[in-house]
């Protein structure tokens, strides 16, 4: 591509395509609502199936373009990148397996990539990826979207303020229970690619939600993970991939006596649980506990003092929550907005880009390559310890 046909000043809505998303599709859908709700981006093309004439009927209910639907994301990516009004960035919504060819493409016609979670089906590709992503230069945002939440935004500038002191513990847990049976032989399509090591990669509930519990842990409390220990489990007969797992960490220490510890618990088997995702992080000073199912509180407790319940755009409130904070305490905010918010910044990164290579701000946050790099080796040293009967395992 030559960056120069392409139109980029300016600060009007960021073109943006979609591969995959199409009917049926619960996720295309949640992109494309984050993308619009503050005006930020405009959906302009998509490869919105590996099914041409799901593609085609996809485009049509979203009153795309006929010319600008595309029978594959290959096909997408090089018409793009020759038109003058071609798209400046591509939501990859597809299974797993489908992740690394589509970023590598869009990445080397020169256009800039949001992808879902977990970045790609094997930490091999991972790497390539990450290394392509720093080759191009090209913005690389990684849809971990419950750190767009802005009491999860509170809960990280608390602990790095040090108002829990020395980090010991860190609990993060994503019980579902949606997978308790054989929900893949009924042909359910979301069931049916997450169970498949073909298209999902080496993890099940682990790649799945285990990646987004592993991510928060890591995101809220800033510690790298040293060692793991897990055990895993594919409880439903049959099954060839994870549907529960434990797993121990140690983080490293940083030149600390005692290393902060911690566990994951990820489940797609616990009758009760819709999508209970939980962190709890415990210092020497004090401790904070979030839940996503009331995502606008925050629960402080200050060491030997009573417990505080913090509220989204509440007293106490800090910056980097009030920046994602979008409508005043009391009005509930949940997973859209949270979900828009990684949009949002996003596009801030986007159209600095567009400034001849600026960047953002130090406050704009989004999840990265590295931290998909980051997930998948989590997944692959879960398994690897799983198979050792939960020997401690080296990222």
């Amino acid at each position: 591509m030559v960056s120069g046909t392409k139109i980029e000043s300016g600060a009007g809505p960021i073109r943006y395509g979609m591969v995959g998303g199409g009917q049926g599709a619960f996720i295309g859908a949640v992109h494309r609502i984050a993308a619009r709700m503050d005006g930020d981006f405009q959906l302009v093309a998509g490869a919105l199936s590996s099914s041409p004439e799901r593609a085609r009927v996809s485009a049509a209910e979203l009153g795309l373009d006929p010319e600008r639907s595309y029978g594959s994301y290959l096909e997408m990516a090089k018409a793009e990148a020759k038109r003058a009004d071609g798209i400046e960035a591509v939501a990859i919504v597809t299974p797993n397996n489908v992740h690394f060819p589509a970023a590598k493409a869009f990445l080397e016609t020169g256009i800039h990539v949001i992808c879902d979670k977990p970045l790609t089906a094997t930490l091999a590709e991972a790497r390539k990826l990450e290394a392509l992503v720093e080759k191009t230069g090209k913005v690389f945002v990684l849809t971990h979207n419950y750190t767009g939440y802005p009491m999860v935004r509170q809960a990280r500038e608390m602990v790095a303020r040090g108002q829990l002191g020395d980090i010991r513990l860190v609990q993060a847990e994503y019980p579902q229970d949606w997978l308790t049976e054989d929900l893949a032989a009924t042909g359910q399509k979301q069931a049916s690619w997450r169970a498949d090591p073909k298209q999902s990669g080496a993890g099940g509930a682990l790649g799945d939600i285990g990646t987004h519990a592993y991510n928060l842990a890591r995101f809220v409390s800033g510690l790298e993970l040293d060692t793991l220990s897990a055990d895993i489990d594919a409880f439903v007969p049959g099954r060839l991939l994870d549907d529960n797992a434990h797993v121990l960490l140690r983080f490293k220490a940083k030149g600390k006596e005692h290393p902060a510890k911690g566990m994951i618990w990820a489940s797609q088997v616990a009758p009760g649980h819709e999508n209970g995702l939980r962190l709890r992080v415990y210092g020497s000073k004090g401790g904070l506990e979030w839940v996503q199912a009331d995502p606008n509180y925050l629960w402080y407790t200050p060491f030997g003092q009573p417990k505080q319940l913090l509220t989204r755009g509440g007293v106490g409130s800090l910056p980097a929550a009030g920046r994602v904070t979008r409508v005043p305490s009391g009005h509930p905010e949940g997973y859209l907005e949270g979900f828009a918010n990684i949009y949002q910044e996003a596009a801030r990164a986007i159209r600095a880009a567009r400034r001849k290579g600026g960047k953002p701000g130090k406050d704009v946050v989004f999840p990265t390559v590295q931290d998909g790099v980051e997930g998948l080796a989590f997944i692959e040293a879960c398994v690897r310890s799983a198979k050792k009967n939960g020997a401690w395992t080296k990222l």
